[in-house]
């Protein structure tokens, strides 16, 4: 089994790309210049020393190297030992609503950033629960199924926006729905929904809905954010306060009795969210509560790291780019 220890640090790799095109780019525009001065392949050919391809070449190990270096930095892994343990666990599902609402900002730096604060808590505290990711807002749909890699779940957090969500609006019904028929069907307990809204809801089958999850031995936990006296909406397409048909600014406003109800007939809490650290050490004592099943597999509980391999690749090979010479040294002979 192969994993990366660190595997946030992958996410550097993502200037690969703007290397690359910055790279291009200047390329091209060196092209035009010499074009500017004349026929490009007779003005090379009068360049003291000039090796055709080099630069392109230095710029190639370079960015290899970079890549190595990253990849390292995210340390590799493999299983190296195994042990038969006894994992018991429940299954929990996330729905985070992502709504444009939650960019509100009555608690900073907005409403959805302190609700992935405290997911990523949560995460942090985990130890052998599945867990999914929903998000929703008008629609839901389902981000990771459940897992028991909190690496990747983290990750997916950091690209979560209103954006990934088109229909908008606030639909909890529906998120409840979709966690039901992501849930297994085969157990009726060992199950647990935690919904992450500002309570706006627009759906009026929600708290039937809350109850037919409860029946079918789902616990829905739920998490305020907001505050009751409500703020104005950013709206990040016009770059300015949401307004409404009338044109006056839209105020939103935390629904705890909504949320409050859901829990109730989710036979779970509720939970004003101003701590998130509190917040995530709560719902994580109520998960544990809960009858857990068991988990029984083999797990990897000792692991060697191959970090120190991309690291020599990638010296070694700016090593090579810091010898390789970057004109024909023959060429420059001649002309002293």
């Amino acid at each position: 089994m192969l994993r990366f220890q660190h595997i946030l640090h992958l996410l550097a790799l993502g200037v690969i790309p703007l290397l690359i095109l910055f790279f291009i780019l200047k390329v091209l525009w060196g092209r035009k210049k010499l074009k500017k001065l004349g026929d490009e392949y007779l003005i090379v050919q009068q360049i003291r020393g000039y090796i055709q391809g080099r630069s392109t070449s230095r710029f190639i190990l370079l960015t290899i190297a970079l890549a190595c270096l990253i990849i390292g930095w995210a340390n590799l892994q493999m299983g190296a030992k195994t042990d038969k343990v006894q994992r018991k666990g429940v299954d929990v599902i996330i729905a985070l609503d992502v709504s444009k609402s939650m960019l509100a900002k009555d608690i900073q730096p907005d409403r959805l950033a302190r609700a992935k604060q405290l997911i990523m808590h949560m995460l942090d505290k985990m130890t052998n629960d599945r867990v999914a990711l929903i998000v929703f807002a008008g629609r839901s749909y389902l981000q990771v199924p459940l897992t028991i890699d909190y690496s990747a779940m983290k990750m997916m957090m950091q690209t979560v926006k209103p954006d990934m969500v088109p229909t908008q609006g606030t639909v909890i019904g529906e998120a409840i729905d979709l966690s039901l028929r992501s849930f297994s069907q085969k157990e009726r307990k060992y199950k647990s929904l935690v919904i992450i809204s500002d309570g706006e809801d627009h759906d009026e089958e929600t708290i039937k809905k809350a109850k037919e999850a409860s029946e079918s031995g789902v616990v829905i936990h739920t998490i305020g954010i907001g505050s009751p006296q409500g703020t104005t909406i950013y709206d990040p397409e016009t770059k300015s306060m949401k307004l409404d048909e009338n044109g006056d600014p839209v105020v939103s406003k935390l629904n705890e009795d909504e949320l409050k109800s859901i829990a109730g007939a989710g036979k779970g809490t509720y939970t004003l969210l101003n701590n998130t650290e509190d917040a995530a050490g709560r719902l994580i004592e109520e998960i544990d509560g809960m009858e857990q099943k068991s988990l029984g597999a083999v797990i990897f509980t000792d692991y060697k790291s191959y970090f120190q391999y991309f690291l020599l690749a990638g010296l070694v090979l700016i090593m090579i780019e810091w010898f390789l010479p970057g004109a024909n040294q023959k060429a420059k002979t001649r002309a002293i």
